[in-house]
C-alpha cells in the first residue's frame, strides 16, 4: 500500500529528472576540472549518452541504480505496488540500455557506465572519478562500468 495518495505520487514521480541529475553533474564538474571537454546528450548517438567525448570516441552514461536495474545493488529495489508493471518497465529500461551500448560499440564508440551508487557514498567523489580519468587518459581501454566502492 502506498503511503501517499495518487495525486501526490504522480507529482513526486513527475519531479524525477532525466537529465542534469546530481550524479551527472558531479561527473561533469570533475571531467571539466581535469581539462576534458565534452558534449551533452547527443541526439545523433544511440541512447543519447549523458556525456560524449568526441576526441576519444567515448560515450558516458550516468545511470540511476533504480531506473536502470543495477545488478546486486541495494538501490535497485522493486516497488511493491503494481509489481508486474514496474518489473516490465524497469527490465525494459535495462534491456534498452544494453541495445544502445551494443549499437555504440558497433559504431566504434567506447562506452563507460557510471552508476549512481558509485558516487553516492564517496566523500569527495575522487576515488572513482580519478580511476575514470586515468582510463580516459590512456584512451586505450575504458571500463565497461564503474562499480560501487563497497557493498552497503
Amino acid at each position: 500500500m502506498d503511503v501517499v495518495d495518487s495525486a501526490t505520487r504522480s507529482r513526486m514521480m513527475a519531479g524525477i529528472l532525466g537529465k542534469n541529475t546530481k550524479p551527472e553533474l558531479v561527473v561533469r564538474r570533475y571531467l571539466h576540472m581535469q581539462g576534458y571537454r565534452y558534449r551533452l546528450h547527443r541526439k545523433d548517438l544511440p541512447g543519447r549518452p549523458d556525456l560524449v567525448l568526441p576526441k576519444y570516441k567515448i560515450a558516458i552514461f550516468v545511470h540511476g541504480c533504480f531506473w536502470h536495474r543495477h545488478q546486486g545493488c541495494l538501490y535497485a529495489t522493486s516497488p511493491q505496488n503494481r509489481h508486474d508493471f514496474w518489473e516490465e518497465k524497469l527490465n525494459g529500461n535495462a534491456l534498452r540500455d544494453q541495445k544502445h551500448i551494443s549499437k555504440l560499440h558497433e559504431k566504434g564508440w567506447r562506452v563507460l557506465v557510471v552508476w549512481e551508487c558509485a558516487l553516492k557514498h564517496l566523500l569527495g567523489e575522487v576515488d572513482i572519478l580519478q580511476k575514470m580519468v586515468c582510463n580516459l587518459d590512456e584512451a586505450l581501454q575504458v571500463w565497461p562500468e564503474i562499480p560501487p566502492r563497497a557493498k552497503l
